[in-house]
């Protein structure tokens, strides 16, 4: 059963145990089953709740969506009630660190049917777009194993890709939904700013540029997910304006003729892009106009700027210099160089040097910044497509920070993800989709980006697209 169940999405298995077909335990067992054969290969899963697992599945479930369906959460930020937590660190590793409750959207997943079977590797912090944190090993790509899944949730993505389950929790400060999205073929939304809840213990992850998430195989389990987990909650800091009807209704529905810029070099001509990563886009962009929608080489101004990685540096390592003195607390000690590797270091002792009016002076550009940037979509544009990444996968060791200088690979980070993390910055949803594959078998993906708030849009485009290009059949070699 376990392998027949494999690469059905979450829909369809949820349609199964909502049969009487399958009952949530032999679900769960399943892909127990297959987490078991296949996690020794890729390193995927870091923190196993099986038994816990199995006694949800055997007990009441919520009568949600995905009653029954097995998912992965990703070992940053998304902690449960009473199971370990380490962020990618030593430190928490080896305090063997435990969450003390549910974050709001681990309630909101368990509450839609979810049976959580563990949590996924990550790098340390989140911060590199790589899978090889030094706690636990890489990560390694099911589609090649020599090479990466991304980061930060590549965990997550080479759980869903290899099909072990059919969704992952992911967040993304950077692009870490769509990086990994890109590097695995899958489906990788990154909501709108405000769209998705910290709650109860954080406001706002990284000074907004955090949304939560997941990555999938299909369209529809995106938009699902996403009406299951969107929301304000109690002392939100700021919320997204409330869809006009759920997202899952957006799947199919007709997006109407839009026009669409296209953007295939690299914003501010920061790197060369890899000649797949552009044959993905404009492969894409002539899908979209067999589709009816008008295309245009076009792209907002600001993308250009020299500033935005300036910028985003400050607040990731004014970011990185809090994170070392929070896990210090959880810690009982002053953490120092030895407890993380040379990149976080560095990046949080320049956040130590960053003023406060450095960090407001930051804060202001930013807001001016996202206004430029809205200023292109306000003048008629309905989607920005590029490629989501500059190149395809890179082979694991790429980013790695103990053989060159960690500016470097900070830097190399930046370029490498020079596409998706200015709509960090501006809080606009953006989506990865599995569209074009390498001559070597490698996934490419392909980035729309859309207004504030306007998921919807994606969606629809996204369906249109997975119907005229569908990628479920595809397989990696690792599954």
């Amino acid at each position: 059963m376990s392998d027949e169940l494999a690469f059905l999405d979450a829909t369809a298995q949820a349609e199964l145990i909502r049969s009487g077909k399958v009952k949530p335990l032999e679900m769960v067992d399943a892909a127990i089953a297959r987490i078991e054969r296949l996690n020794p290969k890729l390193n995927a899963v870091i923190i196993p709740l099986f038994e816990k697992a199995r006694a949800a599945a055997a007990g009441t479930l919520p009568d949600g969506p995905f009653r029954g369906v097995p998912m992965l959460m990703k070992d940053f930020l998304g902690y449960t009630a009473g199971d370990p937590t380490y962020m990618g660190t030593r430190p928490l590793k080896d305090l063997g660190f435990i969450a003390p409750s549910d974050t709001y959207l681990a309630t909101k997943l368990r509450n839609a049917g979810f049976v959580l079977l563990g949590r996924t590797n990550t790098p340390e912090l989140g911060t590199l777009p790589t899978t090889e944190p030094d706690s636990f090993g890489a990560t390694h790509n099911p589609w090649n194993l020599d090479h990466s899944t991304g980061g930060s949730s590549g965990g997550s993505a080479a759980a869903v890709a290899s099909g072990m389950v059919a969704v992952g929790h992911a967040n993304d400060g950077g692009g870490s939904i769509r990086i990994p999205a890109s590097e695995c073929g899958l489906v990788g939304l990154k909501p709108t700013r405000g769209r998705t809840s910290f709650g109860p213990d954080v406001g706002d992850a990284l000074f907004g540029l955090v949304a939560e998430g997941v990555v999938t195989r299909s369209v529809r389990d995106t938009a699902a997910v996403l009406d299951a987990i969107a929301g304000a909650m109690p002392g939100d800091p700021y919320t997204a304006p409330p869809p006009s009807r759920p997202f899952l209704k957006e799947v199919g529905a007709d997006p109407g003729k839009l026009r669409i810029g296209v953007l295939t070099r690299a914003p501010g001509e920061q790197c060369a892009v890899h000649p797949e990563c552009v044959a993905a886009a404009e492969r894409a962009g002539r899908l979209l106009e067999s589709l009816g929608h008008h295309v245009e080489a076009g792209h907002p101004a600001a993308l250009d700027e020299a500033e935005v990685g300036q910028h985003f540096s400050t607040m990731y390592a004014t970011n990185a210099a809090r994170m070392v003195e929070v896990l210090s607390l959880f810690s009982g000690r002053q953490l120092g160089a030895a407890d993380f590797d040379t990149f976080n270091w560095t990046l949080a002792e320049l956040g130590r040097g960053c003023s406060a009016t450095q960090f407001i002076a930051t804060l202001e550009w930013l807001h001016g910044f996202t206004r430029r940037m809205a200023s292109w979509w306000e003048g008629g544009f309905d989607l920005l497509l590029t490629p989501t990444l500059t190149l395809p996968p890179p082979p694991l060791g790429y980013f790695d920070p103990a053989k060159e200088d960690p500016m470097v690979v900070g830097m190399k980070a930046s370029q490498f993800a020079a596409y998706t993390l200015p709509l960090n910055m501006t809080g606009r949803p953006a989506i990865s989709l599995p569209l074009h594959w390498t001559p070597e078998g490698l996934p490419v993906g392909v980035h729309l980006v859309a207004d504030y708030a306007r998921e919807d849009l994606l969606l629809r485009v996204a369906a249109q697209l997975e119907k005229a290009a569908p990628w479920a059949s595809r397989r990696p070699p690792v599954h």
